[in-house]
């Protein structure tokens, strides 16, 4: 079976964003996946290439103003050719955002990538994890600690630095990653099976052609 490819593709800031991708990347390569860590505003040909040819692509941005900020879009803006002939399309597809604020608007921007994924025909991946920090009996070292379903979702102070990034945000970023990942390898593994299974229906068609020419004295 061949590998899964995941592309994660992402802009930060601040470098806080980048932690959850670095998160991202490694718990996926960790099942086996080849997983590339891409930054927007840095793709070069082979990137492109890779992101074409990947089976997953995962989304990453920090949350400005209720969106991701300009840098994505612009990515975002130069895929329209790949739009135009669904060159993405069946692909697999996720995303993970951080702000400043706890709540800070970040499901505007999964709802984002999600709605990019889905006009590209992709199919998108939820985080699979339930709210986390819901009780009393709950902290916030708890996975999916604000309770987000569409994607990971992080919060980071805006006067902090890289080593400011939670812990617990930092895990759920890699369980999205390991999840794409799983995922991506049973759709990868059912599409080679399918794949399989048209060539054996056709190679016994052909058989069958044979048989009727030969029966037939034709």
């Amino acid at each position: 079976m061949a590998t899964p490819a995941i592309a994660v593709v992402y802009y930060s800031g601040s470098g806080h964003t980048k932690v959850l991708a670095d998160a991202v990347v490694s718990a996926a390569a960790s099942t086996g996946a080849t997983a590339a860590l891409l930054r927007v505003d840095d793709l070069t040909e082979e990137s492109w290439n890779f992101i074409d040819e990947a089976d997953a692509i995962i989304f990453g941005a920090p949350t400005y103003m209720g969106t991701a900020p300009s840098a994505f879009h612009a990515f975002a803006e130069k895929t329209a050719g790949r739009w135009a002939v669904q060159k993405w399309h069946n692909k697999l597809g996720a995303g993970f955002t951080n702000a400043a604020c706890k709540a800070g608007d970040k499901n505007s921007t999964l709802d984002y990538f999600a709605t990019f994924g889905a006009q590209h025909g992709m199919n998108w991946i939820n985080l699979g994890l339930l709210p986390g920090w819901k009780s009393t009996k709950g902290t916030e070292n708890d996975l999916n600690r604000f309770g987000y379903f569409n994607g990971a979702a992080a919060q980071t102070f805006s006067d902090v630095g890289i080593e400011g990034v939670h812990p617990a945000d930092i895990a759920t970023a890699a369980h999205l990653g390991r999840r794409v990942a799983e995922i991506t390898a049973v759709f990868a593994a059912g599409k080679a099976a399918l794949e399989n299974l048209g060539q054996e229906n056709r190679t016994s068609e052909n058989h069958t052609s044979d048989r009727e020419l030969v029966s037939t004295g034709a």
